[in-house]
């Protein structure tokens, strides 16, 4: 099952502690991690992402849960550090693409409190054990949720009621007097544009999706490599 992953530890440390170990259950086959990022907040309240996945400091973050919900924690803070990976990194704090429920943000914000660390990862495991008794140990309390797979329906659902009302305005326009068909004019023009960005943010979260299960794809063959034969 496909989970978010957020474990919070008293100071960087054990963060490092923890992810070294996720990685080692990852090596183990005991999960597979998708993608990760440690991130600690600072006394004033501002987050900063200390280390992400093997690519960079923010890595195959870009358009993923992962960072989605690092730029929800991060706050103003966090949209500062993704704006210096360039323009393209704007996606990775759309809050569209987190597929967790409010009260977990809000349970991990609430634990998230100035001088304490996060590792955030998103992962697949069969049963919660391996990981609970190896993050326990380095001293981070656990928290995670399945991931929801409605966040495309949703966005379809949205540019579907907007095209009605869409066509609703110009139903209208040519039935109103002139004062009033410049008025609708406008409303068409901006709902029009509203619906062609949503239309990419779903086509942009499509391409993440279809290169993020790629990328696992050439993960899991790679360890199949690895593993000796019988």
């Amino acid at each position: 099952m496909d989970r978010m992953l957020v474990v919070i530890f008293n100071n960087e440390s054990n963060a490092y502690e923890g992810q070294k170990a996720l990685l080692q259950l990852d090596r183990e086959g005991s999960i597979g991690l998708d993608a990760y990022a440690v991130i600690s907040k600072q006394a004033d309240g501002k987050a900063t992402i200390k280390q992400g996945a093997d690519s960079g400091p923010l890595g195959t973050l870009l358009g993923t849960t992962v960072g989605s919900l690092i730029g929800i924690l991060g706050g103003p803070a966090g949209l500062a550090i993704g704006a210096t990976v360039g323009a393209t990194s704007g996606s990775i704090f759309d809050v569209h693409n987190v597929r967790v429920g409010e009260d977990f943000i809000d349970d991990v914000s609430g634990a998230l409190t100035p001088n304490k660390v996060a590792l955030v990862a998103q992962i697949e495991e069969e049963w919660t054990t391996p990981v609970d008794a190896r993050m326990e140990a380095a001293g981070g309390t656990v928290y995670r949720r399945a991931l929801s797979e409605v966040t495309d329906a949703v966005n379809q659902e949205d540019v579907a009621a907007m095209k009605a009302d869409l066509a609703q305005y110009k139903a209208e326009v040519a039935e109103a007097r002139a004062d009033r068909q410049a008025k609708l004019q406008e409303k068409i023009q901006k709902l029009d544009t509203k619906i062609q960005t949503h239309l990419q943010k779903i086509q942009d979260r499509r391409r993440a999706a279809e290169k993020h299960a790629k990328a696992r794809a050439e993960r899991l063959k790679g360890k199949a490599a690895e593993r000796p034969s019988l």
